[in-house]
């Protein structure tokens, strides 16, 4: 008998370490992520990109997701350092003046190790900070920039080894093909498609390091329907993982 009643216990004791709270210990934590969104009512439907750029993370069931509809979290960096990551999918159809010190956060935020996701035309949202410009490898100028008529487009896989295209095969979406973006930062290339436009083949997904930190740029996503494409939603979904975390995992 006693040994039935220390035998139970033992069990007990086992359950105890090792059950579902020891599991749950061995979770991975979620990335946290602070989505900044908003404005951009004259030329995209921005609630509509926000919900799709977030239910693409959603999925898989990797981040824990908070937005602002303005720029105000980089005014306090203590504000920023709960966060992995930053998805900036805002872009200021009216200009908005960001303080020395919001400027200053938000790249030390990047360069101390942390990550930056931007997303279509967010890239044009500070066109006269040469810091916000660079963050983003490449980035939209007005009069510069441009794209052809929205259409379906096929776009080639550039490097199927990093961690964000691994797996990925060619596929075809219905978007806009951003081209001719402006800088000369070196980025790395992930993905590309030729464009009628400017005729010539457009960096549409690209990354590069800052820093510590690690910037990814994706040029898709003029809409809802748009970032529908399933590739363009893994894209989002291990893009932003790979840039709080610099890598990926299945």
């Amino acid at each position: 008998m006693r040994r039935v009643v220390s035998l139970l216990v033992l069990m007990g004791l086992w359950a105890a370490v090792f059950g579902p709270a020891a599991q749950a210990a061995d979770k991975p934590a979620k990335i946290q992520v602070l989505v900044i969104t908003g404005d951009d009512v004259s030329v995209h439907p921005w609630k509509e990109i926000a919900d799709a750029t977030t239910d693409a993370m959603a999925a898989t069931g990797k981040f824990e997701v908070k937005r602002s509809e303005d720029c105000k979290p980089l005014e306090s960096a203590d504000h920023l350092k709960p966060y992995d990551v930053i998805v900036w999918t805002r872009f200021n159809t009216k200009p908005v003046v960001l303080s020395d010190q919001a400027k200053e956060n938000l790249l030390d935020f990047v360069k101390g190790g942390k990550g930056f996701f931007v997303q279509h035309l967010a890239s044009a949202s500070f066109p006269k900070w040469d810091g916000f410009n660079k963050l983003c490898g490449r980035y939209w100028v007005m009069g510069k920039s441009g794209h052809g008529l929205r259409s379906v487009f096929e776009s080639k896989i550039v490097d199927k080894a990093h961690p964000i295209t691994k797996g990925l095969e060619s596929f075809k979406t219905d978007d806009e093909l951003y081209a001719k973006l402006q800088g000369d930062a070196p980025v790395h290339v992930l993905v590309e498609a030729y464009s009628d436009w400017s005729k010539k083949a457009e960096p549409l997904v690209f990354v590069q390091e800052c820093g510590k930190g690690r910037v990814v740029h994706n040029a898709y996503g003029h809409d809802g329907k748009a970032l529908k494409t399933p590739e363009v939603r893994k894209i989002i979904a291990r893009g932003v993982e790979w840039a709080a975390t610099g890598k990926v995992c299945e």
